[in-house]
């Protein structure tokens, strides 16, 4: 038992360290978001002003400086995770990019129905 169970934990190891090599690189264009406010009010949020129960300017900014998750909106609607290099330093590479449309090419894992685009560099688009 104890055999078969060392077997189970080194697999389950292996798997855990081989996924990211599962990561399909990918080009993805859309609109710089932020995460958490996209998800509450998807249809005033996906800029850098964002209408909680009052407007606020440059929220998105704010909470970019802050290192809360940023995304990635597709004109599809899909949302990415943005981690990596440009989430590094309270997501310094992104904070000038807040709500402009932007190409990042990285790895895409998706989980749990979620999307997650891992990078390190950006491309500006347009603002």
């Amino acid at each position: 038992m104890r055999k078969l169970l060392t077997g189970f934990s080194a697999a389950a190891f292996i798997v855990t360290i081989a996924a990211p090599a599962f990561a399909a690189t990918e080009t993805v264009t859309g609109k710089l978001v932020d995460r958490g406010c996209y998800t509450k009010d998807m249809a005033n949020n996906a800029d850098n002003d964002h209408k909680m129960p009052a407007d606020v300017a440059a929220c998105a900014v704010a909470c970019a400086k802050r290192g809360l998750p940023m995304a990635l909106l597709t004109t599809d609607g899909k949302v990415y995770t943005i981690e990596g290099g440009l989430a590094a330093d309270n997501n310094a590479k992104l904070v000038a990019h807040m709500g402009h449309t932007v190409e990042i090419t990285g790895d895409v894992v998706t989980k749990d129905g979620a999307e997650t685009i891992t990078a390190a560099d950006l491309k500006m688009i347009s603002q």
